[in-house]
C-alpha cells in the first residue's frame, strides 16, 4: 500500500521553466510544462496506487489529474512545502515532481510492491544534484524541512538527513531534471513518442545554441 504524490505547478506562462527563456518564449516555455506534467502523470497511471495525491501550486489541475486528490502547496520554501506533504500521509507515500517525463511506471515499480524488510526509504537522485523522487516507508516531513533546495548539493543533504536518521535507502536510477534547454533536448531524445518531445520538436530550437532553425 503505497501513496503516490505528484507536485506541480499551475502551467503559466512566466511562472514554470523560466529557465528555458530564451530560447523559448515564455509561452513555450508553459506549454513544454504543460507536456512534461502530463507524460507524468500518464507514466505513473498504471500504477496501483492507494492514493494518488497532486499537491498543486496554482488554480485549475490539469485533466490528466482526474482522479487525484488535489492538495494545495503550503507557502514556505520547497522544504517546508515537501514537509507538509509528507505529514499528510498515514502509509508508505513516494513524492515526484512533474520535471522529468521521461519517467516511466517500471522506474517506480518497486515502491508498489511490498517494500524489501532492510528499506525504509527510496532516493531518486537527480543529475544536477538534487532529487526526482524520494519515498518513506513511515512519512516524516521533518526529515526533509531545513534540507536546502535547488542547489547542486541538494540531494547530498537529503541523502545524509535520511541516513543520520537511521533510515536505510534503497536508491531509483538516476533521472534528468529539466532545467535547461540542453536538459530538453537530452530528455526528449530518451522519450522520443511523448507530448514533451513532440512540443519541443514543434517549436524549432536546435539542441547546439539554442536558436531557432
Amino acid at each position: 500500500m503505497t501513496t503516490l504524490i505528484v507536485i506541480a505547478k499551475e502551467c503559466l506562462p512566466g511562472k514554470v521553466k523560466t529557465r528555458l527563456h530564451p530560447p523559448l518564449s515564455l509561452d513555450q516555455a508553459a506549454e513544454l510544462a504543460a507536456a512534461s506534467l502530463d507524460d507524468t502523470l500518464e507514466a505513473v497511471a498504471v500504477l496501483p496506487a492507494t492514493r494518488r495525491v497532486l499537491a498543486f501550486d496554482g488554480i485549475v489541475a490539469p485533466d490528466a489529474a482526474a482522479g487525484y486528490e488535489v492538495v494545495p502547496q503550503v507557502t514556505g520554501g520547497l522544504d517546508e512545502r515537501l514537509g507538509a506533504i509528507f505529514d499528510g500521509c498515514s502509509e508508505p507515500a513516494v513524492l515526484i515532481g512533474m520535471d522529468t517525463p521521461q519517467v516511466s511506471a517500471a522506474d517506480l515499480a518497486p515502491l508498489f510492491a511490498d517494500w524489501p524488510d532492510d528499506v525504509d526509504a527510496w532516493f531518486g537522485p537527480a543529475a544536477d544534484g538534487g532529487f526526482w523522487a524520494l519515498a518513506l516507508r513511515n512519512p516524516d516531513g521533518d526529515l526533509i524541512r531545513g534540507v536546502p533546495m535547488s542547489e547542486s548539493f541538494t540531494g547530498d543533504h537529503q541523502l545524509a538527513r535520511l541516513r543520520a536518521a537511521g533510515l536505510r535507502v534503497r536508491f531509483l536510477p538516476t533521472l534528468t531534471d529539466v532545467d535547461h534547454i540542453e536538459d530538453a533536448h537530452h530528455v526528449a531524445a530518451l522519450a522520443p513518442h511523448g507530448r514533451f518531445a513532440a512540443a519541443l520538436a514543434g517549436f524549432g530550437v536546435s539542441r547546439r545554441n539554442g536558436a531557432e532553425r
